[in-house]
């Protein structure tokens, strides 16, 4: 089960995911099915089944971010977070190896396809909420624990301007 929480720029996107799906996305593959169809037999027609499953598959997309857009709460920065770990908070960690990671605390939905982010659910995010620069966190892996140092904190990402 995951945090329904979400960044405002995650809502953003997944907003405009469900805007292109909708819109254009699959609009083009309608027309793609209506075509293939018209050419006759559909049991041997490649792009008829094709276009027949991503239809499906965008279809099944749309309704879950329907649903979840319904269903997650927009979480915006506050000021009173500043100097601890909380949920959209950028972190910079060191282990004992001198290992340094950097990520931002985000909402399940916004991990795809990002490598600077974690989920508010993963044991890492857990270990560190509510911790300051300086603390110690210990996470726990399938390996055992592992403990990690923060060096920074900040709610916006380093080229981000100032607003």
């Amino acid at each position: 089960m995951s945090t329904n929480i979400i960044t405002k720029e995650g809502h953003e996107a997944l907003k405009q995911e469900l805007d292109f799906l909708w819109r254009e996305k699959r609009p083009d593959t309608t027309r793609k099915v209506t075509w293939a169809a018209s050419l006759g037999d559909r049991s041997e027609n490649a792009d008829y089944q094709y276009n027949k499953k991503l239809l499906r598959e965008i279809d099944r997309r749309v309704r879950y971010l329907r649903k979840r857009l319904e269903d997650v709460r927009v979480v915006e920065y506050s000021p009173e977070q500043e100097g601890k770990v909380f949920f959209g908070a950028w972190v910079e960690i060191e282990n004992e190896a001198g290992d340094i990671k950097k990520f931002r605390v985000v909402g399940y939905d916004e991990i795809y396809g990002r490598n600077d982010y974690i989920s508010i659910d993963s044991p890492m995010a857990r270990a560190l909420l509510k911790k300051e620069v300086g603390d110690e966190a210990v996470v726990q892996t399938p390996t055992g624990e592992v403990l990690w140092w923060i060096n920074e904190i900040s709610y916006r990402k380093q080229d981000e301007p100032l607003e």
